[in-house]
C-alpha cells in the first residue's frame, strides 16, 4: 500500500503493546506470493524487533489491531484472547435493512480449502457473534458486530446467515453499492462506467477493549479509513 507508515497509524502505545489502525489491503502476516508490499508483522518488527501480532485481521479489513512488544506481553494478550477477556467491536455496512438488537448467532464454522468458510454443524468449530443495528438506511444498514469467538470470516458468514451480507463481500453474497443507489437525482457522465463506492469488503475493526500489563482496562477506537468514511458519509446524507 502506498504512503503507509506504521508510526502514523499507532493509536495507543506503552512499554508492552501498541495498537495500530491497519489500513485495508495490508496483510497481517506474511503471505506467499505477497506482491503488495510488506505485511503488518514485517512493519511492526521494523519498529520493534521482537514484535508479535496479538490477533489477525483479514487483508481487506481495516481497523484496530494489537501488537505485543515482547514475549511476556504476547503471553499476556494471548491469555486474554483465550479466556475471552478482550472485547472487539466491528462496524459493517450490510445489504438490506435490518433491525438487530442483541441478535446472537451461534453457528459452527468449518474452513474450506479455497480460503473461505461454511457453516457445518457436524464438523465446524464453535462460533458466536452478537449484532446490533447502528443506523438503518433505505437499502443498507450500519451494523455493530461483537465476535465472542475468533474464527476466520466469522462476522462475514454469520451476517450472511442473517440475510445481511456485507457490502462488496462477493464470497458470502454481498453486493456492490453505488452512489446512484443512494443519491437522489444522480447523473452519471456519458461514456463512463459507475464504480462501487467501496472497492473492498465494508468491514472495519472499530475498537478493542483489553487489559494492560499494569492491570488498567483500556478501550482503543480506530477511526474509519478514507473509503469506509466516504461510504458512511454518503449513506448518512441519504437519511
Amino acid at each position: 500500500m502506498k504512503n503507509f507508515t506504521l508510526e502514523d497509524q499507532i493509536l495507543f502505545e506503552d512499554d508492552d503493546f501498541f495498537v495500530v489502525n491497519k489500513p485495508p489491503h495490508v496483510s497481517t502476516l506474511d503471505e506467499r506470493h505477497e506482491a503488495d508490499g510488506a505485511s503488518l508483522l514485517q512493519l511492526a518488527r521494523d519498529y520493534v524487533s521482537t514484535a508479535q501480532v496479538g490477533h489477525r485481521l483479514d487483508k481487506e479489513t481495516s481497523g484496530a489491531l494489537i501488537i505485543a512488544k515482547h514475549p511476556d506481553a504476547y503471553r499476556h494478550i494471548a491469555m486474554q484472547f483465550e479466556h475471552r477477556q478482550i472485547t472487539k467491536f466491528y462496524h459493517a455496512v450490510t445489504n438490506g435493512v435490518h433491525d438487530f438488537r442483541g441478535v446472537r448467532v451461534f453457528l459452527p464454522i468449518q474452513p474450506l480449502r479455497n480460503g473461505t468458510v461454511r457453516i457445518d454443524r457436524a464438523e465446524g468449530k464453535e462460533a458466536e457473534t452478537i449484532f446490533n443495528t447502528l443506523r438503518a438506511y433505505r437499502q443498507h444498514t450500519l451494523v455493530e458486530c461483537l465476535p465472542i469467538t475468533g474464527r476466520m470470516h466469522q462476522i462475514r458468514i454469520h451476517l450472511a446467515c442473517l440475510d445481511a451480507s456485507i457490502v462488496q463481500d462477493g464470497a458470502y453474497g454481498g453486493k456492490s453499492i453505488y452512489l446512484s443507489q443512494i443519491k437522489r437525482n444522480f447523473n452519471l457522465k456519458k461514456h463512463t462506467e459507475e464504480q462501487p463506492l467501496i472497492q473492498r469488503v465494508a468491514l472495519h475493526a472499530f475498537a478493542l477493549n483489553f487489559e494492560t500489563m499494569g492491570g488498567e482496562r483500556v478501550q482503543i477506537e480506530a477511526p474509519y479509513p478514507k473509503d469506509m468514511r466516504a461510504l458512511v458519509t454518503q449513506l448518512d446524507k441519504s437519511l
